[in-house]
């Protein structure tokens, strides 16, 4: 009897998220232009014009290559929100599944890492001059890499990610639709990694080091040696972070939790469903923004960055001035030499 009804209360739950769809491939479209032109921008100046390095830019580095790594699968996921129907077969959809995983959580630990090193350089500046060093900072990234990856692939490849929409149907869902079973019995375990491990914990230390940073930046020694413009600096900095890191990554997480409980049945309820339902794709959304903000950091916090775009403005700038010169010099000259021609021309005239 239980049964039947808990049958019969599913049954009356009818799904109110088809409008994600048109959402995802609008939200997905927008995101894959803007992604993929700021990101590549950014691995440019890395790449090729910053000569400086340090420890952060080892970060922002491997931020970049995560955020592009995700803006090149989106494409697929636009003509599989357009079309509902994935063609492109199982793997892809796997690989496509944990790419987004993959950015969204290397993502936070990589923006995680660059708040907890920005700690170190101003609370400890001397304390951590032999821990901030290049070679520890691929090692951390080295480590996050093999975290993300550990909690990405599995999700991605272990479980079936395509299925037929219906029985007569020729369409694919590609990573949606899971039953019960398939969250009961492994789905429900990577929420909880995830959560713990890639948000709830880097949540924790982005707030701690906030703090503490700002505590800081409040003594008298701190400002006299930093001086006001340094100390700007670092509020812009710590401001963009957490602005990204709320915006961006709380909604997504907190609700997954409720997501996961729901499918679960830990969470019941035609109402609750309903109000997961309808907020899950709006969080998503939300959550692969991402990529467009990520640039923003790295302007905000890379005053290596900063310094390296005013010189080439400024050399540029001088290379213009020294240029005009010599223009309106050769010009002069030429007008010289042309009415110097021209008065001996008349003068020889007159003599004749």
């Amino acid at each position: 009897m239980e049964n039947n009804s808990t049958f019969q209360e599913e049954e009356v739950c009818t799904k109110n998220d088809g409008f994600k769809y048109m959402l995802y491939s609008s939200v997905f479209s927008i995101v894959f232009v803007v992604g993929l032109i700021t990101n590549v921008a950014a691995m440019y100046i890395f790449s090729c014009s910053l000569k400086l390095r340090n420890e952060t830019t080892t970060y922002m580095m491997n931020l970049v290559v995560s955020d592009l790594l995700f803006v090149l699968t989106l494409p697929l996921r636009v003509f599989y929100f357009i079309n509902e129907n994935w063609p492109f077969g199982s793997l892809l959809c796997k690989l496509s599944a944990s790419l987004f995983y993959t950015n969204m959580y290397g993502s936070i630990l990589f923006l995680t890492c660059i708040s907890v090193d920005r700690f170190l350089a101003i609370v400890y500046p001397f304390q951590s001059r032999m821990v901030r060093t290049k070679r520890n900072a691929k090692i951390v990234c080295c480590a996050v890499w093999v975290l993300v990856l550990a909690g990405s692939l599995p999700t991605g490849f272990l479980l079936e990610t395509t299925f037929p929409r219906s029985v007569n149907s020729t369409g694919q869902y590609c990573f949606e639709n899971f039953s019960p079973k398939q969250w009961k019995s492994h789905l429900s375990k990577v929420v909880v990694f995830i959560e713990t491990v890639g948000f709830l914990i880097p949540l924790l230390l982005n707030v701690f080091c906030s703090i503490m940073v700002l505590q800081t930046l409040r003594r008298p020694r701190t400002l006299n040696r930093g001086g006001r413009m340094n100390k700007g600096k670092i509020l812009r900095m710590i401001v963009v972070h957490l602005l990204i890191f709320c915006f961006c990554f709380i909604p997504y997480n907190v609700n997954l939790v409720f997501y996961a409980m729901v499918r679960t049945k830990a969470l019941r309820g035609c109402m609750a469903e309903s109000v997961v339902r309808t907020i899950y794709p709006i969080a998503l959304c939300i959550a692969v923004s991402n990529c467009c903000f990520d640039p923003i950091v790295y302007y905000f916090t890379s005053e290596t960055i900063q310094n390296s775009i005013k010189r080439k403005s400024q050399v540029s700038r001088s290379y213009d001035i020294k240029f005009s010169e010599a223009l309106q010099s050769e010009t002069s000259s030429a007008f010289h030499s042309l009415r110097t021609l021209k008065t001996k021309m008349l003068s020889n005239e007159s003599t004749v």
